[in-house]
């Protein structure tokens, strides 16, 4: 249990000018984590001292982040069964206080409407060409190309809200609506650019297939094998197995987080730019 005149005695004490009296109040303030939140945003409204804001922003951040850190340690050490849970730890990176409720409904809205025009019949092209027709037609979903390497394309919040996306996280929401339907569409981390498989099971084998490639990025193109050689011959690589086949949820938000380092990077941001390493070091 907080003790409510401790802390904020203890946030009077945030502006203290003895930077020794400030590390100890800080670390104090810290060891209360997320419950101590409230408390901070009530002194920020209720005070002009800059230099007190200033540091309460701070310190809320510094709480956030830990959290953010300790979820994302225990989804990557729990499996990593849940994509989107993955994107909604990102997204809490740069949006900690968005309605992530919010974003789970804005995705089975277009699943319902997917799932609403699809026939037990279908088969596996014929579910990619409708799955295609809601998601760019009806949704309105395409590829960021003016500004590609916008942070906001990789977070999922904004995706979802501004329509557009990078290769990744537009694959990612295909690939979420896909498994929700029961449409067997995963990601395939292919160098420079992150496509999906559509791929099919054999009972009798026991053994799992590529029928065929998904261009996230590019409108739901299907495309085969011999597509992913050509560009890989382009960018002069060997036809490594991992291009062509579905790799982990893991390694997924670890791609989606490089791309955040990267664009990040091209704005000068370090500060951003060390917590996401610390984020990405958690999941080698």
């Amino acid at each position: 249990m907080i003790d409510q005149k401790e802390i904020e005695l203890l946030i009077r004490l945030l502006d203290d000018p003895d930077e020794e009296v400030f590390l100890h109040v800080e670390e104090k303030l810290l060891s209360f984590g997320e419950t101590g939140i409230q408390y901070l945003e009530r002194a920020w409204e209720n005070t002009f001292n800059a230099l007190l804001q200033e540091r309460i922003e701070n310190l809320i951040h510094k709480i956030q982040f830990k959290g953010i850190l300790n979820a994302l340690e225990l989804w990557h050490n729990s499996g990593s069964f849940d994509l989107l849970q993955g994107l909604l730890i990102v997204n809490r990176y740069q949006y900690p206080d968005i309605d992530e409720q919010k974003i789970i409904n804005q995705i089975e809205i277009i699943k319902r409407e997917i799932w609403m025009q699809m026939m037990y019949s279908m088969n596996a092209m014929e579910k990619v060409r409708l799955m295609n027709n809601v998601f760019y037609n009806t949704f309105g979903f395409t590829g960021n190309i003016k500004n590609y390497h916008n942070p906001q394309n990789s977070y999922l919040s904004l995706v979802l809200e501004s329509k557009k996306g990078n290769p990744i996280l537009l694959a990612c929401l295909y690939s979420i609506l896909a498994q929700k339907l029961d449409i067997p569409v995963y990601g395939v981390n292919l160098p420079k650019h992150f496509i999906l498989a559509y791929t099919d099971y054999d009972t009798k084998t026991n053994k799992t297939t590529v029928l065929f490639y998904i261009n996230a990025f590019n409108r739901g193109q299907v495309f085969g094998r011999q597509e992913v050689l050509a560009f890989l011959k382009q960018l002069q690589l060997a036809p490594d197995p991992r291009f062509f086949t579905p790799c982990t949820n893991s390694e997924i938000i670890v791609r989606v987080i490089r791309n955040l380092i990267i664009s990040y990077g091209q704005v000068g941001a370090t500060e951003k730019i060390e917590e996401l390493k610390q984020m990405l070091n958690l999941l080698s």
